[in-house]
């Protein structure tokens, strides 16, 4: 999974745009059986396992048949922004969550009925469907950033587990180099794209918020977000982390090695360290929270979601089979096909998930797990963002320099609301 398939956002709308200040509801779909056709576009590995469980579905609605295209997830977002212009979208896509605020803008995609329990989702992911208040879909499946750590190095550097606050996190990595023999005592991002998922978790933990004004406008030079910069910074200043890595990552075999034996990242790199780490490695690491900031534990919520489009000729079996994608037990069993995890709660009781230590960390910090603004512009924003870090991090730029900086690009670049 790439960084930019990864990424998340929620905000605001007028109703003709696709949203509303007071929220839309899309209308009602029928009882009884789905049946028709039904076209689905989904990217990536998504796509190509879809179908194994879209089979359910027909078997529970006789005569429905649903239609898969997958799709690269470098070429999905052309693909959609054609398909919208033209007039000849799918009736149902995955879309990634940076995506929302501007198809919403387009007028392209359908409200989310009554009927589907808001509530059932974690708080964070259901944001990312929310454009000016008014739900588009559903949250299909989650992910968050915890701290993977090295269990048996962490003893020798004197830790049972990652502390809960920022200088705990600071002390042990030093003590990782010092004491545990790894050459770089925790892996993060030197700026570049997708840089801001690892600083805002800390930021968020502060407290920061992405927009001010009421949710108008971008707020990248917020004290909040400064003071984590700072602290991001200082793992590259004190040699702590390695301002050269290459821009393709080495993580897995620099964690399995020890060579990097702590580093932030999502719940797929769990099968990938294993992987790499070889027969007995799972007992050699864990995952912990991000530590606290003085608003407590936060972290990046990512994932995709699940949209009809009003252009479809079948919106009730359109509507039907996302309300079904919803379902907890469905939840769990597209868990056992793709390991992307549940953006239903209660599918978190599920025996597949409830029985793993390392998942329920991840189960944990999904609960206060945030997102970036649901802005159309954010993703070109952004990089401002990102390519600032880089020279925070890499050059030793002053923070509040490289924060105004992106503030002041953001602000001419605009939100596209």
């Amino acid at each position: 999974m790439t960084a930019a398939a990864l990424t998340v956002t929620a905000c605001g709308r007028n109703a003709d745009a696709g949203g509303s200040t007071g929220g839309q509801t899309g209308a009602a779909i029928s009882t009884g059986k789905a049946s028709g056709t039904i076209t689905v576009w989904a990217m990536g590995a998504e796509g190509d396992n879809l179908p194994k469980l879209t089979k359910d579905f027909e078997t529970a609605n006789p005569g429905v048949k649903v239609q898969v295209t997958a799709i690269p997830w470098d070429a999905a977002h052309d693909k959609f922004t054609a398909a919208i212009a033209a007039g000849k979208t799918p009736d149902v896509a995955m879309v990634g969550t940076t995506w929302m605020g501007e198809f919403a803008s387009s007028n392209a995609i359908d409200p989310t009925p009554a009927s589907i329990d808001k509530s059932s989702f974690f708080e964070g992911a259901q944001k990312t469907t929310e454009v000016g208040g008014t739900s588009y879909g559903i949250p299909w499946y989650v992910e968050t950033r915890v701290v993977y750590y090295r269990s048996d190095l962490a003893k020798k550097a004197g830790f049972e587990t990652v502390p809960n606050n920022w200088q705990g996190l600071k002390d042990m990595a030093k003590a990782m180099q010092t004491k545990a023999g790894a050459k770089w005592g925790i892996g993060l991002q030197a700026g570049g794209e997708g840089s801001w998922q690892t600083v805002m978790p800390f930021a968020w933990s502060e407290g920061a918020d992405l927009t001010k004004d009421g949710g108008k406008a971008y707020n990248f030079d917020s004290p909040q977000l400064l003071k984590a910069t700072k602290y991001y910074q200082s793992f590259f200043t004190d040699g702590i982390s390695d301002k050269s890595a290459p821009a393709t990552p080495t993580t897995e075999p620099d964690f399995a090695s020890g060579k990097v034996p702590m580093f932030i990242s999502g719940p797929w790199e769990m099968s990938a360290v294993e992987k790499v780490g070889g027969a007995g490695f799972k007992d050699k690491y864990n995952v912990a929270p991000i530590p606290a900031g003085s608003a407590g534990s936060s972290s990046f919520v990512g994932g995709s979601n699940f949209v009809v489009f009003k252009n479809t000729k079948n919106r009730d079996t359109a509507w039907k089979f996302v309300q079904w994608l919803a379902d907890p037990k469905v939840q769990a069993k597209w868990y056992s096909i793709s390991t992307d995890l549940p953006s239903v709660k209660s599918a978190w009781q599920d025996p597949s998930l409830a029985s793993d230590k390392k998942l329920a960390v991840f189960g944990k910090q999904l609960e206060t797990a945030k997102a970036p603004p649901s802005f159309p512009t954010w993703e070109q924003a952004v990089k401002g963002l990102d390519t600032e870090m880089e020279k925070i991090t890499k050059t030793g730029e002053d923070p509040a320099q490289g924060l105004k900086t992106a503030q002041q690009q953001a602000d001419s670049i605009g939100t596209g609301m």
